[in-house]
């Protein structure tokens, strides 16, 4: 049977350095590429960072029911296409999707044992500083999305497991064994000590045992308001 993991983050939480981190390190793990309606930014490439499409496209998409799921973000459209799970579990390869919040809810609510990580940034100080690094957003855009990470931030109880990705290194190794463990627990082994490792890390950002880690991040994003029109 083939595992659906879920990994969402505000923009700017270093959610795309992890995954590429995770698909380098780990095998077996189909990333499914999204659609989107907005324009690509910088040397994004149609097919490797999303698949770019007119609106009229997506919403032919959307009539035929081609999505798992899909969610206006920042007023453009993304989606997640079916194929991708058919062709992972064709293949005896698990899937993972790099989806927004609103995504990550219709696709649990589809697949209910699917597996979901939510990534945080250290506080709203750290995330605004590594938008302003991108260099790419205006700044009324960055202010945005600081305020709609507020909003997102807030969904961070309906995932499984925790990464607050303070030092990457760090976010890559846990977010590794997540997705061990997780396989491991489909296994019916025995666990062997590298495996033992890989369960105690991985339970370490289970929600539960994270709570505590979190508070201090949501309140340094209180407050956060969208600035006037210029």
């Amino acid at each position: 049977m083939s595992l659906v993991f879920i990994i969402s983050a505000p923009s700017g939480s270093g959610k795309s350095t992890l995954v590429n981190e995770l698909r380098s390190l780990v095998r077996n793990l189909e990333f499914s590429i999204s659609y989107t309606t907005r324009d690509p930014r910088g040397s994004e490439k149609n097919g490797t960072e999303y698949y770019f499409i007119p609106k009229s496209r997506f919403e032919e998409m959307v009539r035929n029911d081609e999505f798992l799921e899909y969610a206006d973000v920042h007023g453009n459209s993304y989606g997640t296409a079916r194929r991708f799970l058919r062709d992972a579990v064709d293949a005896g390869n698990d899937l993972l999707l790099d989806i927004d919040v609103q995504g990550a809810a219709q696709i649990k609510k589809k697949i209910p044992q699917a597996v979901s990580i939510f990534v945080l940034p250290p506080d709203r100080k750290t995330l605004e500083n590594r938008l302003r690094k991108r260099s790419q957003d205006e700044e009324r855009v960055i202010q945005r999305r600081l305020v709609t990470a507020s909003g997102e931030i807030e969904n961070y109880d309906k995932y499984d497991y925790i990464l607050v990705n303070d030092r990457l290194d760090e976010s890559v190794d846990a977010l590794k064994a997540i997705v061990l463990a997780e396989r491991f627990k489909h296994s019916g082994n025995a666990p062997s000590p590298e495996e033992t490792v890989n369960l105690d890390l991985a339970e370490r950002h289970r929600l539960e045992n994270v709570r505590d880690l979190v508070q201090p991040i949501l309140e340094s994003f209180k407050g956060a308001s969208v600035p006037s029109a210029q």
